[in-house]
C-alpha cells in the first residue's frame, strides 16, 4: 500500500510518473536492505524493543516526503526522505516468527503459514484498490497517511501480544554470522527472487497488455483473480499433510509454476489471460508456504526473524527486478512478449532449486 500510494501522491501532484515509480524504487529498495538489520536487533533484544522505535523513524520520514511534495521542494530531498522511509519493520516477517515460535515443531505450523500466505494475498489484493482510492477520491497523500496509521497501530497492537513473542537467547554478536552467510538460506532467496520477478512481471505485462486490448480496468481483474487463485490454493495445501521431503515439494512446486506460466506466451484474449493467472495462482502460495518453512528448519532459533526477513526482502527484490525488465521488454516488443520475462524467471528458479538441492539436504 505505501509504494503505491507514493506513486499515486507523486504522479497526481507532479504529473511526472518517471519521479513516482523512481522514488516508490528508492523506498522499495531501501526497505529491502534495511528490513534484514531491523530483524537483527529484533533478534538480538527483543521484537517489543524494536518494532516502534523503527515504526517512529519510519513515520517521520513519510510525513517528511509527504511536506516536501506538498510544498515542491526539490526532486532529490524525495529521494532522502523516500530512503529513511526504507527504515521500516517487515510485519509478515515478524508474525511468521511468532507462528514458528509458537508451534515450534508443531504439524500446525503449515496451516499457521498458510493463513498467513492468504493474508498477504489478501492485502495484495485489496491494499492497492484501497490505496489508489483514498489518493485519488479523497487527497493526494491520503494512501501514505493511511498506511503509517496502519503501520503504528499494528506496531503498538503486536508489541502488547507478550505471549506471542519469541524469548530472547543472549548471543555473541561477534561470533554468530548474518544469516546471509547461510547457504541454505542464499538458496532460498535466490528462488523467492526468481518467485518475486515473476510477480513483477505478471502485474506490469497485464497491466500492458489490458492496456493494448483497450479495457485498461480488466488489469485490476486480472491481478485479482490471480490473488484468488493463490488464496484458495494456499488454504487447501495448508490443511494437507504431504509424505515428501520439503525439498521435493519445493521442487515440484517450482516446476509446476513454471509449467503454468508458458500459456502466458500465447494468449490472445483478456479472457484467456484469467484462466491462465487463475491457474499459475493456484502454485504460487503453496510456493511461500514451502519456502518460508523451509527457512524455519535452516535458520538458528535465534536468527528466526532474520532470516525471514532476508527471504522476504528477496521476494520484494525480484517484483522490482522483474516489473523493471518487463517494462523494458513492453516498451521494446510489446506486451505480449513481456510474458516471456516471468517464463524466464520460472526457468532461472527451477534450476536454482535443483542446483541447491544438495544445500537443501536437511529438509
Amino acid at each position: 500500500m505505501m509504494g503505491i500510494g507514493i506513486v499515486t501522491m507523486l504522479s497526481q501532484i507532479n504529473g511526472e510518473y518517471w519521479l513516482a515509480g523512481s522514488v516508490a524504487a528508492t523506498f522499495a529498495i531501501s526497505s529491502a536492505l534495511l528490513a534484514p538489520q531491523i530483524a537483527r536487533l529484533a533478534d538480538r533484544f527483543g521484537q517489543s524493543k524494536v518494532l516502534l522505535p523503527s515504526s517512529a523513524v519510519t513515520t517521520v520520514a513519510v510525513i517528511m516526503l509527504l511536506l516536501l511534495t506538498y510544498f515542491e521542494a526539490p526532486n532529490w530531498s524525495l529521494f532522502i526522505a523516500a530512503a529513511a522511509a526504507g527504515w521500516i519493520p517487515n510485519m509478515s516477517a515478524m508474525v511468521r516468527t511468532r507462528w514458528a515460535h509458537i508451534y515450534a515443531g508443531d504439524k500446525k505450523l503449515r496451516t499457521a503459514f498458510s493463513f498467513e500466505s492468504v493474508m498477504d494475498e489478501v492485502s495484495f489484493i485489496f491494499g492497492p484498490i484501497f490505496a489508489i482510492g483514498l489518493s485519488v477520491g479523497v487527497f493526494p497523500e491520503a494512501a501514505p497517511l493511511v498506511a503509517i496509521f496502519f503501520l503504528v497501530c499494528g506496531a503498538i497492537w503486536l508489541t502488547q501480544q507478550k505471549n506471542t513473542e519469541p524469548t530472547v537467547k543472549k548471543i555473541d554478536s561477534m561470533t554468530v554470522k548474518p544469516v546471509i552467510t547461510n547457504g541454505s538460506i542464499i538458496c532460498l532467496i535466490a528462488i523467492l527472487t526468481s518467485v518475486g520477478a515473476i510477480f513483477g512481471t505478471v502485474d506490469v505485462t497485464s497491466v500492458a497488455f489490458a492496456e493494448q486490448a483497450g479495457n485498461t480496468v480488466a488489469a485490476s481483474y486480472i491481478l485479482s483473480i490471480y490473488a484468488i487463485g493463490s488464496c484458495l490454493a494456499g488454504i487447501v495445501f495448508g490443511l494437507l499433510n504431504s509424505a515428501y521431503s520439503l525439498r521435493k515439494q519445493l521442487i515440484t512446486v517450482i516446476i509446476l509454476v513454471s509449467i503454468s506460466l508458458v500459456p502466458l506466451l500465447f494468449i490472445q484474449s483478456i479472457a484467456q489471460l484469467m484462466i491462465v493467472v487463475f491457474f499459475s495462482g493456484l502454485f504460487v502460495a503453496p510456493t511461500m508456504i514451502v519456502t518460508m518453512t523451509l527457512v524455519q528448519q535452516v535458520v538458528p532459533k535465534e536468527q528466526l526473524t532474520e532470516g525471514m526477513t532476508w527471504a522476504t526482502a528477496g521476494l520484494g527484490i525480484g517484483v522490482a527486478i522483474g516489473s523493471s525488465i518487463a517494462g523494458t521488454v513492453i516498451d521494446l516488443y510489446g506486451s505480449q512478449n513481456g510474458f516471456s520475462v516471468a517464463v524466464g524467471a520460472s526457468i532461472i528458479g527451477v534450476v536454482i532449486v535443483l542446483g541447491g538441492y544438495r544445500l537443501l539436504k536437511t529438509c
